[in-house]
């Protein structure tokens, strides 16, 4: 990392890659066969005693004033129990939804050549349609993914913003005036029989303040760390999966968690996901908030805590706020 750039790892989908995703028959490339690091682990089944459904937040009782005291009480609950829920009646038109599924899977279904004409920059930026990122031993998540910065408008680079589908630029613009947000991530992991051998999205934290997931088909693949345990998650129809980022941790001084998570590939079908994150502040400094008692966390600025982040999650697999705590 030199001066104030941030350096990502990211690599060009070639061809012989767009071909292993293609068919989950042929040998798997060695960049992607991580059969000695594929995490392992107890998973929760559906027969379990225990229930591994995440917790359910309706926005529609958090804006009732007659429900709205226990409401974010169960909502404040799951952030600090899980670090994660799942948000229904958030107010999100269906229509607008189903476009920004139909556009992400047409995007994915496009030709190699007319995906790669946004391909992520080969001198480290983090924009752009491209693998996921690349691991400090030069391995690859069995994943595409497209990424574009949309805050603050100065740093949008329209070059790595689709224009085929023709319609992603102006639903994206949209979506940006209902809610701002830091970024948009949209991935698919194409299916694999070799499951044992390959990794979906390895096990990370988020850096940000608060990450929303759309799923866009039924496919599972998402799985939450809780209590030694991989905890599969089934997303409601049209609800957001929403975690809490590393940043958010910061910010309630530990009482909300940042937790790892994870996406197992399926041996028949892909699954495509649509990701945007919130964040808490840009150029300014992480810390927590002052209301909140004693800080249990060193306070350092925004760009050195993205720069920590980065190094921490894709270099060795370890949360960085766990290096701030006092």
């Amino acid at each position: 990392m030199e001066g104030s750039k941030l350096i990502i790892n990211r690599d060009i989908i070639t061809e012989a890659a767009a071909m292993a995703f293609a068919d989950p028959n042929l040998q798997i490339p060695d960049r992607y066969d991580r059969s000695g690091e594929v995490p392992a682990g107890e998973v929760v089944v559906a027969d379990d005693d225990e229930s591994y459904d995440l917790p359910v937040v309706d926005m529609a009782r958090l804006l009732d004033p007659e429900h709205r005291e226990a409401e974010v009480a169960w909502l404040c609950s799951a952030c600090r129990s899980w670090g994660f829920f799942q948000l229904i009646n958030h107010g999100v038109d269906e229509a607008v939804i189903q476009k920004m599924k139909d556009n992400t899977v047409h995007f994915f279904e496009l030709p190699l050549e007319d995906k790669n004409a946004v391909a992520v920059c080969p001198d480290g930026g983090i924009e752009g349609f491209g693998h996921h990122f690349r691991t400090s031993a030069d391995k690859l998540d069995w994943a595409e993914n497209l990424i574009v910065e949309t805050q603050p408008i100065e740093r949008r680079k329209l070059e790595f913003w689709p224009s085929n589908p023709p319609t992603f630029r102006s639903l994206l613009h949209s979506c940006l005036i209902l809610s701002p947000f830091y970024s948009s991530s949209s991935s698919s992991l194409g299916p694999c029989n070799h499951p044992e051998k390959v990794i979906g999205i390895a096990p990370h934290s988020d850096g940000f303040g608060l990450t929303l997931l759309l799923q866009v088909n039924d496919t599972p693949g998402l799985q939450i760390s809780k209590d030694g345990r991989w905890h599969p998650v089934r997303p409601q129809t049209s609800a957001f999966v929403i975690n809490v980022g590393e940043i958010l941790e910061v910010l309630t001084n530990g009482h909300y968690k940042s937790v790892f998570h994870r996406v197992v590939v399926d041996t028949e079908r892909g699954r495509d996901t649509i990701v945007v994150f919130q964040d808490a502040c840009i150029n300014g400094v992480v810390k927590p908030l002052l209301e909140l008692g004693e800080a249990r966390y060193h306070a350092i600025d925004r760009l050195e805590y993205s720069k920590g982040h980065a190094t921490e999650i894709f270099s060795r697999g370890e949360r960085f706020v766990d290096i701030l705590k006092k």
